[in-house]
């Protein structure tokens, strides 16, 4: 019997891989996975294979601004096959330290560079409108997506958690939405309109409560 190479190796491992989404975000009134219930799914599989899973990161300064790098490597002592992604560490740093606006960024790009190497599709269906304006606004994050430049101002993006706040829901509620259905990893990232919709959703959700 011939012996598999890595990509048939990787193909029985993302055919196999289940990871339901059992994390809940109750601004987006949706179910999400973390990067830490796919490394929980696919240990065992890649267990299976005799394959090895390593996550690095790395700090990239673009501009006056630095992204968290993660690259998810996987390899069967023979053969060896990376994904990046990145996210951006948050100029937020009220109440919260910098090893921890770090670990942040670096658990979302990790969440993506899983995403990428096992195939795991977090995205809208591709035919809604939703999808298309999600794929329009940003190409970021797994393999070699450029990082995205900023929008908003530093008063639009504390209005916005500020009414998140007053909604009861916490700044991580708002970046999975952000994240989700905009690609973002920082509300600084939106659009002017993206901005609205999401301000909007917040006071609706505001007023419903």
């Amino acid at each position: 019997m011939t012996e598999k190479n890595l990509v048939q190796k990787l193909l029985s491992v993302q055919s196999k891989l289940k990871v339901p989404k059992d994390q809940k975000n109750n601004f987006g009134n949706y179910n999400y996975r973390s990067a830490e219930d796919i490394l929980e799914g696919v240990k065992p599989l890649n267990a299976e294979e005799g394959l090895l899973l390593t996550l690095t990161d790395e700090p990239i300064l673009t501009g006056d601004r630095y992204y968290i790098k993660a690259t998810a490597t996987i390899t069967d002592g023979n053969e060896t096959h990376s994904v990046t992604a990145y996210a951006r560490e948050s100029l937020n740093k009220k109440g919260v330290d910098d090893s921890q606006i770090t670990g942040t960024a670096s658990s979302y790009a990790r969440k993506y560079a899983l995403n990428g190497l096992y195939l795991i599709d977090d995205t809208k269906d591709a035919d809604t409108d939703e999808y298309q304006n999600q794929n329009n606004n940003t190409q970021t994050y797994q393999t070699q997506g450029k990082p995205p430049n900023g929008n908003l101002s530093s008063k639009q993006v504390s209005r916005l958690f500020a009414i998140a706040k007053e909604a009861g829901f916490s700044n991580e509620d708002v970046k999975q939405v952000l994240m989700k259905d905009y690609k973002k990893t920082q509300a600084k990232d939106l659009t002017k309109k993206e901005y609205d919709e999401v301000v909007a959703r917040l006071e609706n959700k505001q007023g419903a409560s």
